[in-house]
């Protein structure tokens, strides 16, 4: 049994106790329920932003803890601040220290899209995000079966969410492809041991369909590799650690995208 499978199994019990404690109803009544989403695409396109996608993350099952001190909210400012297109904010506990108050928090301060960063495995979840102020849910094509990529693509874009597809090769991406997707996403990480290799997205860019918006994901530690990956096609970067390793995030993304 490998990291992800763990995460899964742990997410269902997450997910069942979480029904518990709050109801469809109370998630619908909460003021962020009836916010409208902002539109991923016109903020990854912006001309006057950088494309990237700036995570708030304080740990990870591969590398222990990574910034047990940053504020979410000082860090989300400086993100947006700097010209990131979005923002990603973790809410997995047990794996990745991540919690729906940091959503909570960054939502109130940030008009940028959000992307909910989880392990989506139950439409429940879907609700959740729209209800913590989520602009962006993510689907790992890894987790899912591409009937689960369709329903639950479909219910969240009757919420005004925008959809962001995961895929790590060919053939999640060829099994996974949906009219209910805004975007699809590569991630340069294999969730199963770790591993990362930039090369992934260099290889799956001319297979994704134009209609999506071309998200890389991870490894992503250089401003020469995001210039080699516009250059491919790609329009948007999501960027975590590199950020938050350091003692100042926001200090770091603004360094970065001087470079750009």
């Amino acid at each position: 049994m490998n990291i992800l499978d763990k995460i899964v199994i742990r997410k269902k019990e997450e997910v069942a106790l979480a029904k518990q404690k709050v109801s469809v109803k109370e998630l619908e009544v909460n003021p962020n329920f009836n916010r409208k989403p902002l539109v991923f695409k016109d903020f990854l396109l912006d001309k006057t932003r950088t494309g990237i996608i700036s995570e708030f993350k304080r740990q990870s099952p591969s590398k222990g803890l990574i910034n047990g001190t940053a504020d979410v909210v000082e860090v989300t400012q400086a993100y947006n601040s700097a010209g990131a297109s979005a923002l990603s904010i973790l809410t997995d506990k047990d794996f990745f220290g991540g919690k729906a108050e940091d959503l909570f928090q960054a939502r109130a301060v940030n008009q940028i899209p959000i992307l909910r960063k989880d392990f989506m495995i139950d439409e429940y979840q879907i609700l959740e995000a729209k209800a913590w102020g989520a602009d962006l849910i993510l689907l790992i094509a890894s987790i899912l079966t591409p009937q689960q990529i369709i329903n639950f693509g479909k219910l969240a874009q009757s919420l005004g969410l925008n959809v962001l597809l995961e895929v790590h090769n060919l053939t999640e991406l060829e099994k996974s492809i949906c009219p209910n997707l805004d975007a699809i996403g590569v991630n340069n990480r294999n969730l199963g041991n770790f591993t990362v290799d930039i090369q992934t997205s260099f290889d799956l860019v001319d297979q994704i369909p134009d209609e999506f918006l071309k998200i890389s994901e991870s490894a992503i530690d250089n401003p020469e590799i995001i210039k080699e990956l516009k250059a491919v096609g790609y329009n948007g970067f999501l960027i975590g650690e590199n950020f938050m390793k350091t003692a100042d995030p926001g200090q770091a993304i603004r360094d970065f995208v001087a470079q750009l």
